[in-house]
């Protein structure tokens, strides 16, 4: 691997560059949700799904590592020179040519694999996009004051979660509402496990059970049965929807009415065996597609 070292522009001047060059693109260079581990070997998998505004192509990509994630080694990629500052603190790859070039119709993933600090916290990759034309400065960091403010050029946020949460994305997460009388309804739920892992379990206080169930055709006829795991392979979004894998919850605790917020705990077991719990929230709503007899009072069409 060859080494040059690198300078990093002074963080008002790059945001000043960014808005004075038009470089703002369509979506941001993000790391997978659902954050990591302390103490974890990470696969920072920095998502490019876009170009420069006005441009064609990405013909390079430059992260500065934070202060806290110990470098073990970058991913090289296929027609494109890697290069890493003396100090590890800065990988840069760069287009061989302009045919090997990021074209801005195309998604990939450029990936720096390190260690994470002991503590939990959150970490932020300040990225640079060079592009055919122009460029753009994903660098911005939020205030302490205001974490949650949107900025236009964020830099790759990545949460290091403590060693009992599970690294999960949980999103758009809900809960079919459930008319008087009945006992059981269906919860659904895209899910992302950026270093992989299995769903093995799911509780809430609002049912006496939660099972994780598929759909899946018998002949001609449609049936629903539990399954002991869901395999959430690395970085891939995983749909828990009306209709496909569902997680059925039954014994219902309480009314289910449109509008509440539901708590759900979800354990999550890694390659190595270990499980850790997430909890999370769902809103309850009405309508959707799943079989409704299947999300009733009772379990036809059910196989356990």
């Amino acid at each position: 691997m060859t080494h040059h070292t690198f300078t990093r522009p002074h963080f008002s001047f790059v945001c000043a560059l960014a808005l004075l060059t038009g470089t703002a693109a369509q979506a941001h260079i993000v790391l997978p949700a659902g954050g990591a581990n302390v103490g974890s070997t990470y696969d920072a998998a920095f998502r490019v799904g876009h170009a420069c505004k006005d441009a064609k192509t990405t013909t390079a990509v430059v992260v500065d590592l934070p202060k806290g994630f110990q470098f073990k080694e970058a991913v090289p990629r296929s027609g494109w020179t890697l290069t890493t500052s003396a100090n590890n603190s800065t990988v840069r790859w760069t287009a061989d040519s302009a045919a090997s070039a990021l074209p801005a119709s195309e998604k990939t993933e450029f990936i720096v694999r390190g260690v994470l600090p002991s503590t939990a916290q959150t970490l932020y990759f300040p990225v640079q996009q060079v592009c055919d034309v122009g460029q753009a400065q994903w660098t911005q960091i939020p205030s302490k004051a205001d974490a949650s403010a949107k900025l236009e050029f964020p830099a790759a946020r990545l949460d290091v979660l403590a060693d009992n949460v599970a690294p999960v994305d949980a999103r758009d997460m809900w809960v079919r509402a459930a008319v008087p009388g009945q006992s059981g309804t269906g919860a659904f739920v895209t899910l992302q496990a950026p270093q992989g892992a299995k769903l093995v379990a799911v509780s809430s206080p609002a049912a006496g059970v939660v099972e994780i169930h598929e759909m899946k055709m018998d002949g001609e006829v449609m049936r629903m049965r539990a399954i002991p795991s869901l395999d959430l392979p690395a970085r891939q979004s995983v749909s828990l929807s009306p209709g496909g894998y569902h997680l059925m919850m039954m014994d219902l605790k309480q009314p289910i009415t449109a509008g509440q917020q539901l708590k759900f705990t979800l354990t999550l077991e890694d390659a190595a065996g270990k499980r850790r719990t997430r909890d999370v929230s769902a809103e309850v709503r009405t309508g959707g597609n799943a079989a409704q007899g299947s999300h009733g009072g009772g379990h036809e069409g059910h196989s356990h």
